[in-house]
């Protein structure tokens, strides 16, 4: 694991790819997933099924209030422990684009987990010349698997 850049306030980022290759090779390495159920249910998720994982989805801000959501750390540590993680355990944190999921591993790293990654791109990356995302950098870019319902 080698960070893009790293800060006392987390981890560091990482791209999709190397998010992808740290769930390959370390079957404790966590991904969380912090967008909203309307993303989730229209944009698509990840599917790390494959890796024999599931995403954790854990909304940081409420849809369509944008309210965060008071219990993120508290959901987070549950599903975290339920899945046999533990505050060493890498985490990585991903939204649309990268700055959601940037403040997600800020919180849950003042809550003690040390191993909190950002992935930086996100899961629809930025926007392109069209101005549409999903397809200059991301998870969908990257043309790592995900799944819409």
């Amino acid at each position: 694991m080698s960070p893009s850049s790293s800060t006392p306030d987390y981890a560091g980022d990482v791209g999709s790819a190397e998010a992808w290759e740290m769930l390959a090779q370390d079957p404790k390495v966590q991904l969380v997933d912090v967008r909203t159920q309307a993303e989730w249910n229209f944009v698509g998720l990840p599917d790390v099924e494959s890796l024999g994982r599931r995403v954790h989805c854990i909304q940081w801000q409420d849809f369509p209030s944008g309210a965060p959501n008071p219990d993120f750390v508290s959901e987070v540590s549950n599903a975290l422990t339920a899945s046999g993680a533990d505050k060493d355990t890498p985490v990585l944190f991903l939204c649309r684009s990268g700055a959601r999921s940037r403040g997600a591993a800020m919180a849950m790293t003042r809550a003690g987990y040390q191993k909190a990654f950002n992935i930086g791109d996100g899961f629809e990356g930025n926007l392109d010349a069209e101005r549409h995302r999903g397809t200059s950098s991301g998870w969908k870019a990257e043309w790592l698997p995900w799944k819409q319902s």
